[in-house]
């Protein structure tokens, strides 16, 4: 059975499906799950990442932590954690970036949460020589000073959408007609959740909802607060999402979410209000978002892709200086990619960001 099929089944058997329930069974199905069947990242996948675009966004990540590891006192022993960690291309461009900081690897225990059986395999072979310990929840971590990053982890987590039905919400499902996969609105009804959104909300408006990461962010943010660290959230998406930023991705080209599932990777735009709330509530601080762009280039992106330009020419010159671009221009990642900063109440934020 593909997972269509189960799909078309379980709606057969039970009736329309939220959204979040439907991205959960693309992405994560033990068998037939998006991540739980491929590596998905790079040319011959359906998506590249910052870390796989150049080796400076890993770089610059890890000095930004070692640095706020260094304000805190330097704490032993800590987590060294990563989010969804892709390849493992990240956490290696911020090992490498930070071996000459005395004290800090002899210090770290690094932790990388991954659900994937085959991005684990991927990762292992990448970070073999720093033992790394993976865990399938955030709730696992140790009670300890945490630096955690977490680059495009959060608009993967299942979404439900909701549109405004006067002051209540019909929630948008994925039902069948004519035995194909379709969307469909459930019956209106309060959502405690959304009460903020009557403010700033019309009659037809879409707004989404990631329950998901509520426990993810309560348990980070719970760390910091009591224990010290600092967290670097990276996604694209705004401070309130409105509107719907359901999309799938498959072989780098825009594709229909409701076709071939689990052959496609589904995204939405992550709400950092939401997260940063979350972690107010938690007794974290959290810094004001910020462009991708901006952060980088406070953090000395462009210095960096100087020193990495002097010995090159040719292709490699070139592929250097759009990777630059691509990472930092406004027209690319750097204004649509966000950097949102979670950070013990009696610190300094990470640098790079502002409170």
């Amino acid at each position: 059975m593909n997972l269509q099929n189960h799909l078309i089944a379980r709606i057969q058997a039970g009736g329309p499906i939220p959204v979040s329930d439907y991205m959960a069974e693309c992405l994560l199905h033990p068998q037939l799950g998006y991540y739980t069947t491929r590596d998905p990242l790079g040319a011959k996948g359906d998506f590249i990442t910052a870390p796989e675009i150049s080796q400076m966004f890993g770089e610059l990540l890890g000095l930004s932590l070692a640095q706020t590891w260094l304000d805190q006192g330097s704490p032993a022993p800590f987590t060294l954690a990563e989010l969804g960690p892709g390849r493992g291309t990240l956490m290696a461009d911020l090992l490498r970036a930070t071996r000459g900081v005395p004290g800090l690897h002899a210090a770290m225990q690094l932790h990388l949460i991954e659900a994937s059986p085959t991005l684990r395999a991927v990762q292992n072979k990448t970070l073999e020589a720093y033992a790394p310990e993976w865990l399938d929840s955030v709730d696992a971590l140790p009670d300890q000073p945490l630096f955690l990053v977490a680059n495009e982890f959060f608009d993967a987590l299942p979404i439900r959408q909701f549109i405004r039905t006067g002051n209540g919400w019909s929630e948008k499902q994925v039902g069948l007609k004519d035995g194909a996969l379709t969307f469909g609105l459930g019956p209106a009804a309060p959502q405690p959740a959304l009460e903020h959104r009557l403010a700033d909300t019309q009659e037809g408006d879409l707004v989404e909802h990631c329950e998901a990461a509520v426990p993810v962010t309560q348990a980070v943010a719970t760390r910091i607060a009591a224990h010290g660290g600092a967290a670097l959230i990276i996604d694209y998406g705004d401070w309130r999402a409105l509107g719907d930023t359901l999309q799938a991705l498959r072989a780098h080209e825009p594709a229909d979410p409701l076709q071939a599932p689990g052959e496609a990777d589904l995204t939405a735009h992550v709400d950092f209000e939401a997260l940063a709330l979350t972690a107010k509530t938690a007794g974290c601080a959290h810094t004001r978002l910020t462009p991708q762009g901006v952060f980088l280039e406070r953090l000395g992106i462009t210095d960096r892709a100087r020193a990495l330009a002097a010995p090159l020419a040719g292709e490699g010159l070139e592929t250097l200086i759009a990777a630059h671009r691509r990472l930092t221009h406004p027209d690319e990642m750097g204004n649509l990619f966000k950097v949102l900063g979670l950070y013990s109440s009696q610190a300094t934020p990470p640098p790079g960001l502002n409170p």
